[in-house]
């Protein structure tokens, strides 16, 4: 286990790295677009850094404002407040804001940057559904997403991948409003028309390279997240009754989108047919393992 999280760890860097990096191809991208030269190439590193510098001090703020959590009252929420602050002792760990969503589907997330700027968000409906041992081995699963630094890498992907997507939307839209065919008014060549194809293809392209990414980072952390969980608790059995309610309820997170799906404990999405049905393949395209899958391992620990 030890080991997995040193690797998390050092797969985290390469992600992030690769993050920018697709930012300032897409950036770039624009700029060949826009024949903005030099000057283009310029503004592209500066929005790539600039990305990476906003989303790792910032991130954690919008993925909260995107779910709607309020912080969480210590008076109403006592035994949420309760159970965090002895799983941090427990744990090491310093205690994380804690917040609140107002939502009937039982679900929960963790966000920040390190153990020391970290919140957990919880939803109305995950504290009606969940008795104490239940609601424990959940927290316990997002206290070790924050000890394991996976908040890092998924909030800071939730930025990256919006930021992606709000870019090409921009290059797509400039070239079919005529973009394209002043830059073939201006520059005839064939190598000309052969980059702008190119940086247009990588426009349309890169947020579905951005969401494999995303895809790629979160499924081994959930089931890392799992096995940590309950060695904070001693006890498989809460986290394994979560599991089951969560995957028996059908709800879906009003506020949850394709860009934030990954921060939440189980997929927030609807993800069945009108039958209750899963579409076939699927779970190809899931932020999360299948909730089956997850309790199977927990059932052998």
């Amino acid at each position: 286990m030890y080991e997995q999280i040193a690797r998390n760890k050092r797969r985290t860097f390469v992600i992030l790295t690769a993050f920018v990096g697709l930012i300032a191809l897409v950036a770039l991208a624009l700029t060949v677009l826009l024949s903005a030269g030099w000057v283009g190439v310029v503004i592209a590193v500066v929005i790539a850094g600039g990305m990476a510098f906003f989303s790792y001090f910032q991130s954690d703020k919008i993925a909260l404002a995107a779910s709607r959590a309020k912080p969480a009252d210590e008076t109403e929420y006592k035994r949420y407040h309760n159970l965090v602050e002895g799983l941090c002792i427990a744990a090491g760990l310093p205690k994380p804001r804690l917040y609140v969503v107002d939502d009937p589907a039982p679900n929960a997330f963790a966000t920040g940057r390190n153990p020391e700027h970290a919140a957990i968000a919880v939803t109305t409906g995950l504290l009606a559904k969940m008795n104490r041992v239940e609601l424990e081995g959940v927290l316990a699963h997002e206290l070790s997403h924050i000890k394991n630094y996976d908040i890092l890498v998924t909030t800071i992907a939730v930025v990256a991948v919006g930021a992606i997507a709000l870019i090409a939307d921009i290059g797509l839209r400039f070239a079919f409003w005529g973009g394209m065919r002043d830059r073939r008014d201006s520059n005839n060549s064939p190598a000309g028309a052969i980059i702008a194809v190119l940086a247009l293809a990588l426009i349309v392209l890169a947020p579905f390279a951005a969401y494999l990414m995303q895809f790629s980072m979160s499924r081994n952390r959930e089931y890392l997240a799992d096995a940590s969980g309950v060695q904070l608790t001693r006890y498989p059995p809460g986290l394994i009754s979560a599991l089951e309610k969560l995957r028996d309820d059908q709800a879906i997170v009003h506020y949850a989108t394709k860009a934030t799906a990954q921060m939440w404990i189980e997929q927030p999405l609807e993800t069945s047919n009108d039958k209750g049905e899963r579409r076939k393949f699927d779970n190809l395209f899931d932020t999360h393992p299948p909730l089956e899958d997850r309790i199977a391992r927990l059932q052998e620990m």
